[in-house]
């Protein structure tokens, strides 16, 4: 069955709030936004059910199997954006990030991934390190504006869709 996020009442509130701040906006105010997310790749395999019609007594054909490793094969962290104007940045996460960490990722990649000019805004999710005391700061003194985003709506951002 396809996962989707649990909304609480306050967070379908949060998402009417939201379409009706933006349901007149115009194209041209939507190419200025920056998206950005992280996402976590499994280097082998897939970390989710797979489900395949197949032949009887056929469950062991490779073509029915997906290969695993012991431990998972592990996976690696990244952070990119993208905009109108294309794709920014890709950086790999080493670690675990926390407000400081996600600062100096957008210190290192945010501004170089910037394709549109002025009046652009960035868009980030709820996360606790995007909500960070360091990160809000961070954005005042870059005097970056970001997007007042509805926690649980990724159906929202085109970049979950990479």
């Amino acid at each position: 069955s396809r996962k989707v996020p649990l909304l609480k009442k306050a967070h379908i509130q949060a998402h009417l709030k939201f379409a009706s701040e933006h349901l007149n906006d115009s194209e041209e105010n939507w190419v200025k936004v920056l998206w950005s997310d992280e996402t976590k790749i499994e280097l082998f395999g897939i970390s989710s059910t797979c489900r395949v019609w197949r032949r009887r007594n056929a469950a062991g054909d490779p073509k029915n199997t997906i290969p695993t490793v012991k431990h998972g094969g592990g996976n690696i962290m990244l952070w990119g954006c993208l905009s109108a104007e294309g794709t920014g940045k890709l950086h790999h996460i080493k670690g675990s990030m926390d407000g400081a960490m996600y600062c100096q990722i957008l210190g290192e990649n945010l501004l170089p991934s910037l394709k549109m000019g002025r009046g652009w805004v960035f868009q980030h999710d709820s996360d606790p390190k995007h909500m960070a005391k360091a990160t809000k700061e961070w954005f005042k003194k870059k005097r970056i504006k970001d997007l007042d985003w509805p926690s649980q709506s990724p159906d929202l951002n085109p970049i979950e869709n990479l």
